[in-house]
């Protein structure tokens, strides 16, 4: 009886030992076919929605806000090239106002944001926000406008215009349009946000060039703030205390230069004629004007920029070093060329 009871255990035994190998073998083979990629299940394709998802960034944008043709069209373009290359946006418009940018610099920093855009307000007050975002190692991207602080490791790069060189342009224009004319010429001002980079670097590249020909002088300077409405505010109080004296408005944006032309008209004169108008921007708004013949010329400050800022958001991100300012290429055009042109303008 103890005899067969052991045949029994024996019998038991090997048939346990043989499942336990079928068992170990069929996992051997599952896991080797895992390793070899053969098993394209749930793994391997969360291995790929990993890798996708690594390459998409969290974007936070702070723009300066929506005071011109020119901003909305920046916003879009840049919003769109985000959204194109797949990566993920944080957008807040700051109103004209730096303490609302500030806020919003902070709070994409408490997101834990991958890298933080925005075009300052103003130059200067900003060294303690991008201290705070160097400190929790999120990239900073200037564009269209700059900050002026000495550190500039608080930043990666500045993607923008030569503001400096549009003024220039605008005053070398002025310089050949008037050559042959004699006599003194009074120009008034229309500035853009009082501290900002546009206004400072376009009131100094203007004034660079006129300094050279004292029978050219500013009479009167204000701003109006980038907008349309003060724009011909201000116009208004110029025409009010001089308006038969004036000889040319230089408008540090066309969105003023439009509303002033709207100013020129009511007090009685004519645009481009009367007062040579000068605007900046290229927006299709000053195109309409100069075909309408109430504009004299408008630089060019190209706001389609946002495919080139997301490039080099990703090469900063892929290890590359940039410089630490890259320029928009931008042109010049004047009503002769208004008509031909307007139909090419996209924003």
């Amino acid at each position: 009886m103890a005899k067969v009871v052991r045949t029994k255990w024996v019998l038991l035994l090997v048939v346990l030992g043989v499942c336990f190998l079928v068992a170990c073998g069929d996992a051997s083979e599952v896991d080797q076919e895992v390793e070899d990629g053969v098993d394209s299940g749930v793994e391997v394709d969360e291995e790929a929605n990993q890798s996708e998802q690594s390459d998409s960034l969290v974007i936070g944008f702070s723009q300066v806000g929506a005071e011109s043709e020119w901003r909305t069209a920046n916003t879009q373009s840049i919003q769109d090239a985000i959204a194109d290359a797949g990566h993920e946006l944080q957008f807040s418009d700051a109103q004209q106002q730096q303490q609302n940018q500030i806020m919003a610099i902070r709070s994409f920093i408490s997101q834990g944001v991958d890298a933080i855009v925005f075009s300052p307000v103003v130059e200067t007050g900003f060294e303690t926000v991008l201290q705070e975002a160097k400190d929790a190692e999120i990239p900073v991207f200037l564009v269209d406008r700059a900050v002026d602080i000495d550190d500039d490791s608080m930043w990666v790069t500045f993607l923008g215009s030569d503001f400096v060189e549009e003024g220039r342009k605008a005053g070398r224009w002025l310089v050949d349009e008037l050559a042959d004319v004699e006599g003194d010429i009074n120009i008034v001002e229309l500035q853009g946000t009082v501290g900002s980079a546009p206004a400072i670097d376009r009131k100094e590249g203007f004034e660079e060039i006129i300094a050279d020909h004292p029978q050219l002088t500013i009479t009167q300077s204000q701003t109006g703030n980038f907008t349309r409405t003060e724009g011909k505010e201000v116009m208004e109080a110029f025409l009010r205390s001089d308006g038969d004296n004036i000889d040319v408005l230089y408008a540090h944006n066309d969105d003023m230069a439009i509303g002033a032309i709207q100013a020129i008209e009511e007090y009685g004169l004519k645009p481009a004629e009367d007062i040579i108008v000068i605007g900046v921007d290229a927006v299709k708004g000053a195109f309409e004007a100069m075909v309408a013949g109430k504009m004299n010329v408008t630089i060019e400050c190209n706001p389609q920029f946002g495919p080139q800022l997301v490039e080099l958001i990703e090469a900063h991100f892929a290890g590359e070093e940039l410089p630490k300012r890259i320029a928009v290429e931008e042109d010049m055009f004047t009503m002769d060329q208004a008509a031909d042109l307007i139909d090419s303008r996209t924003y």
